[in-house]
């Protein structure tokens, strides 16, 4: 029943403008509303990732849970970790509305929020009272008027670590003005190495831009093994609009979704012959098929979030138990053997 309660909700939010629907279905999760399966999980699908053990590979990317307000009922919709914010380390409003917009034509989204947030000390409140069981992991962000981004950094994963299983440093953001230009070799190094030393035992990640040449992924590869980065997440959204059919193509911020997964699945393949840093697959994925290619270019887990847009919330729960059989199609006792088999 909750199913097909799911199926009817998810078209109906089509019809909202998409930032309000977002906001509608957080609502609706905490509500009890959605399909609630709990961790999907077998022998097969439980991995280890920078020390941290998932029930399974499928995670939840940053963004749809920006100030970690329903980590419970999303422990137990199917994913086998999750990553909320970003948070930055005051509250900031980010961009004017409108700021998200759908492409339904291209199973796609368009999003330039610019760290909307409640800020660390909310969000770090929140992450004290979750439930345990999922990795819950906490992506980090700077303040846009910030005059030391790097700081930020290190400030909000200080502040958040004690209730945290992992952080990630998001310098790939298109939507905050120059976060980008802290990927460069000189700059990533410096504020890697500002993270490093409030991190504790937090296991640290690094999410990375599509849009990178070859020397650019070379030199981050480089800094993340020096910095000893416990995994890189290639990757976040794209500025690239080729191929595009739906009316918002040309609205700025960053592009997710279908048109997406070609594009990070080569930088994750990319990634994978150059270091042994383990890897997270996200761009584009919304079917069980996809989340195992992005394993067999060299992903250790991956990650979801515009394909919930349109597949729902179930769609997590989906993608395991499809990976799952395709393991064992392939005859993979674990889904550790088939990572980067299509990269070799």
């Amino acid at each position: 029943m909750k199913r097909m309660l799911e199926q009817i909700g998810t078209r109906a939010l089509r019809h909202l403008d998409p930032e309000t629907a977002h906001s509608v279905a957080l609502r609706a999760l905490n509500a009890g509303l959605a399909a609630q399966p709990g961790p999907v999980t077998s022998n097969r699908l439980r991995t280890s990732v920078a020390g941290l053990d998932l029930p399974n590979p499928v995670g939840l990317a940053a963004g749809f849970d920006k100030n970690a307000t329903a980590i419970a009922p999303l422990s137990r919709a199917g994913f086998g970790w999750i990553e909320v914010g970003a948070a930055t380390p005051l509250p900031q409003p980010g961009n004017p509305k409108p700021r998200l917009f759908r492409l339904s034509e291209d199973r796609a989204a368009i999003n330039r929020f610019g760290f909307n947030n409640d800020g660390m000390e909310a969000i770090a409140h929140r992450l004290a009272q979750r439930p345990k069981g999922v990795p819950v992991g906490l992506n980090l962000g700077a303040n846009k008027d910030s005059a030391n981004r790097a700081e930020d950094f290190a400030r909000v994963l200080q502040h958040c670590a004690p209730h945290i299983d992992f952080a990630t440093v998001n310098v790939s953001s298109p939507n905050t003005e120059k976060l980008r230009d802290l990927q460069g070799p000189m700059a990533l190094a410096a504020l890697l190495d500002g993270v490093m030393q409030m991190r504790g035992t937090v296991p640290v990640f690094l999410k990375i831009a599509p849009d990178l040449t070859d020397q650019d992924l070379a030199d981050i590869a480089k800094v993340a093994e020096d910095a000893r980065i416990a995994a890189i997440i290639a990757t976040n959204t794209t500025l690239d609009r080729h191929g595009l059919a739906s009316r918002h193509a040309n609205e700025k911020g960053g592009l997710s979704g279908q048109p997406l997964f070609d594009k990070s699945t080569q930088v994750l393949a990319k990634l994978h012959r150059l270091t042994a840093v383990p890897l997270i697959g996200v761009g584009g994925i919304a079917t069980a098929d996809q989340a195992y290619a992005k394993i067999k270019a060299g992903a250790c887990a991956v990650q979801l979030y515009t394909g919930l847009v349109y597949g729902g919330l179930s769609l997590a729960a989906d993608i395991a138990q499809g990976l799952d059989t395709l393991l064992a199609h392939d005859g993979y006792a674990n889904v550790s053997d088939a990572v980067g088999r299509d990269a070799r």
